[in-house]
């Protein structure tokens, strides 16, 4: 029997978690599912156990792959929790959890503070202005430093308070460090609000919470960051709810204080931060209830803004079920019992047998069943009666739609701005290890495009190899592993190597005229400017000249000649940063053709690429964490490599975060290579940064001289 839903959408939470790789993140959503009672045994990372690193090939590399959304309720409120992977290789999972996101929680290590994939999940939750609440994990480890990861937030994540809010801690540590090697370890919480001791029993995973007076020792501190926090309420404070009462010696009531601190929260304006130890089970239950106190329902979120397929018009849809049914696909992953696509419902209610129009693609598509759907997809599913605006569900077997598509009322058309992702930057050739199996692996590698957006597949059209494009080499691998797996192929693939892109090296203005195609007379003129842009964005093709100088038909088909045509350049690797824009034509009533347009188009790209094209290679952002006795070995590597140093932190432990740009083909054997300069303990990661201008000897070796 399907399962009801409740509409009070001010008591929904649609939340992600969020870190760099490590900092603790699938910990922490095991313990919030486990004290919420959406589970009944804490699962753990090293032994594979957990609820939402389901996939085998998480259980065994202890990472999160696939962003995983779990439904459950906490003191009233039902919350959609989506635990997102810290691997840069993974990134477009983060991206589209994001994009449909209201409110995130920002995992941070408490001996490392802001490390490089930290700075990248905060970016991205700044792009889609998303509140988050920030959890200083593992207070319990050597090296503890709560004061010093909140002034590593301040120092490279939010350095411009005007601008990018601030962070404000809610929850401080009692002590820090394991009692092996502190006088003082970590051993509780203390609310800052009700200024009160928190403890959490060892004996049941702390679901037990005791309330105790502050400890002596910790009370200067606690009055120090309660004024701290008061300094900041007060400055902002425009309706004078608090700032009176404190100026008058009084103490503003708890449910005061927190009503300010949401309205700063949810403006960004503040980023409230608690602590605990996932490992050790504390602070958890703290999180959970500033999670309902602080981050937005739908309700506080602005209406989404998408334009009418049609007209082009500006389209606003209210998180109201009331209003026409919009949603945005954002993920879709493959079942053998047909495939799941995951949607986030923004206004209207989604309901069984609904026919839904995908106006991108200009189908309609029947939504059968609805469903919540647990962490593990061989659990099944549950069935659900409706969708209001805010939930998140999933429905299978959808035809035509992919992730990033709009879903909406067929009377009421919107479409909502898509998902980008990011290029692609290293490829691998692949090939069955039976001829027999080449159609099966054709249809597997769409089933994974189909799933992954920034899994690309193509055929090389010099060496007609099957090629499998991705984020990194682990990317790939979980792939292959994926292929054997899931689908039953043995394959075979090739070394990894670089996907360069290709530019244009200059602006040129050509002007081609055609005066036959094949064996017929036609007439087509084009004057086309091309444009090297600067801004890593794909390429594009503008029409300048109205339908009285070209008629539509004929533009159209130039146009979608040049787009065409700049798909690869002159080495045959993908255009971008490349406009071509159409500012003059001329035809005859009588002779043109779209064939002979198609034509121009291409003989005008010919003329704009010859000797004309810059070979560009990806220039990867690396971090490496290093032991400081080894920090000179891991420098002397990186500059051998050609790699430009940018920063190197001291970390506490006598510990350094070095930071460089480095292309990747320089790249591929560094894991490895890394841990050997460090006697297996420094640890790096990278992701995408740039693309620049190859070497001349990359060109000659592509060119076989």
């Amino acid at each position: 029997m399907a399962k009801s839903t409740s509409t009070d959408l001010a008591l929904i939470r649609n939340l992600g978690v969020i870190a760099h790789i490590d900092a603790g993140k699938t910990t922490t959503t095991e313990h919030l599912l486990f004290y919420a009672g959406a589970k009944h045994k804490l699962g753990g990372v090293d032994e594979g156990t957990t609820d939402t690193d389901y996939d085998p090939e998480e259980q065994e590399r202890g990472i999160t792959i696939y962003s995983a959304c779990v439904p459950f309720s906490w003191r009233g409120y039902t919350v959609n929790l989506i635990d997102t992977p810290g691997h840069v290789d993974f990134t477009a999972e983060v991206e589209r959890s994001l994009r449909v996101l209201d409110g995130a929680i920002c995992v941070f290590d408490a001996q490392k503070g802001v490390e490089a994939q930290s700075e990248t999940v905060w970016r991205q939750a700044n792009k889609y202005g998303v509140p988050r609440l920030i959890f200083v994990n593992k207070m319990d480890v050597v090296g503890a430093n709560f004061a010093q990861a909140i002034k590593s937030v301040h120092d490279r994540l939010t350095p411009d308070f005007e601008t990018q809010g601030r962070p404000v801690p809610v929850v401080i540590p009692i002590g820090s460090g394991s009692p092996s090697d502190s006088a003082t370890p970590f051993r509780g919480v203390i609310d800052l609000i009700e200024m009160r001791a928190m403890f959490f029993s060892p004996d049941d995973y702390g679901k037990t919470v005791t309330t105790e007076a502050i400890p002596d020792e910790c009370l200067a501190d606690a009055k120090k960051y309660r004024e701290q926090l008061f300094d900041v309420l007060t400055q902002f404070d425009d309706a004078d709810a608090v700032t009176s009462l404190v100026l008058d010696g009084q103490d503003p009531p708890t449910e005061v204080v927190r009503a300010l601190v949401r309205a700063l929260t949810l403006k960004r304006t503040i980023y409230p931060v608690l602590c605990g130890s996932g490992r050790e089970h504390v602070g958890v239950q703290p999180l959970l209830d500033a999670v309902t106190y602080y981050l937005p329902s739908p309700l506080d979120r602005p209406p989404v803004v998408g334009k009418h397929p049609k007209t082009g018009k500006e389209e606003r849809r209210k998180p109201d079920p009331k209003e026409p049914f919009c949603g945005l696909v954002f993920k879709a992953s493959w079942h053998p019992n047909g495939h799941r696509f995951f949607i986030r419902v923004y206004s209207g209610t989604l309901r069984p047998n609904l026919r839904a129009l995908n106006p991108a693609k200009d189908a309609k598509e029947n939504m059968a069943k609805l469903f919540h759907v647990h962490a593990d997809p061989n659990r099944g599913l549950e069935e659900v009666e409706s969708a209001p605006a805010g939930d998140i569900v999933a429905v299978i077997g959808l035809k035509e739609t992919s992730t990033g598509d709009t879903l909406c009322d067929t009377l009421h058309p919107i479409v909502l701005e898509t998902i980008t992702f990011a290029d692609a930057v290293v490829s691998q050739s692949i090939e069955p290890d039976s001829g027999a199996d080449k159609d099966k692996l054709t249809t597997a590698l769409a089933m994974l495009q189909l799933e992954d957006p920034t899994f690309k597949v193509r055929a090389d059209k010099d060496t007609a190899q099957t090629l499998m494009s991705g984020m990194g080499t682990l990317h790939l691998e979980v792939k292959r592993h994926r292929l054997e797996r899931d689908f039953k192929l043995k394959v075979r693939v090739g070394k990894p190597r670089v996907s360069y892109r290709e530019t244009l090296g200059g602006p040129r203005d050509v002007t081609v005229e055609v005066t036959n195609f094949g064996q017929r007379e036609t007439y087509a003129k084009l004057g086309v400017q091309f444009t090297a842009m600067k801004s890593l964005t794909p390429v594009t093709v503008t029409n300048f000249v109205g339908s009285d100088v070209l008629p539509v038909a004929l533009a159209a088909a130039a146009e979608t000649g040049l787009r065409d045509a700049l798909q690869s350049g002159g080495f045959g690797f993908p255009m971008m940063d490349v406009q071509a824009r159409i500012v003059s034509a001329a035809f005859d009533p009588i002779l043109s053709t779209e064939d002979g347009f198609l034509r121009a188009a291409v003989e005008a790209y010919r003329e704009a690429t010859k000797d004309n094209t810059v070979l560009l290679e990806p220039i990867m952002k690396l971090a490496v964490t290093t032991p400081d006795e080894f920090l000179g070995n891991v420098t002397g590597d990186l500059s051998k490599r050609g790699g430009v140093i940018l920063h190197t932190n001291s970390l506490p432990g006598a510990m350094s975060e070095v930071e460089a740009n480095v292309a990747l083909a320089k790249l591929f054997d560094y894991a490895d290579r890394v841990r050997s300069l460090s006697q297996g303990r420094a640890s790096s990661t990278m992701e995408p940064f740039a693309y620049e201008p190859a070497p001349q000897e990359v060109v000659r070796q592509l060119l076989g001289d």
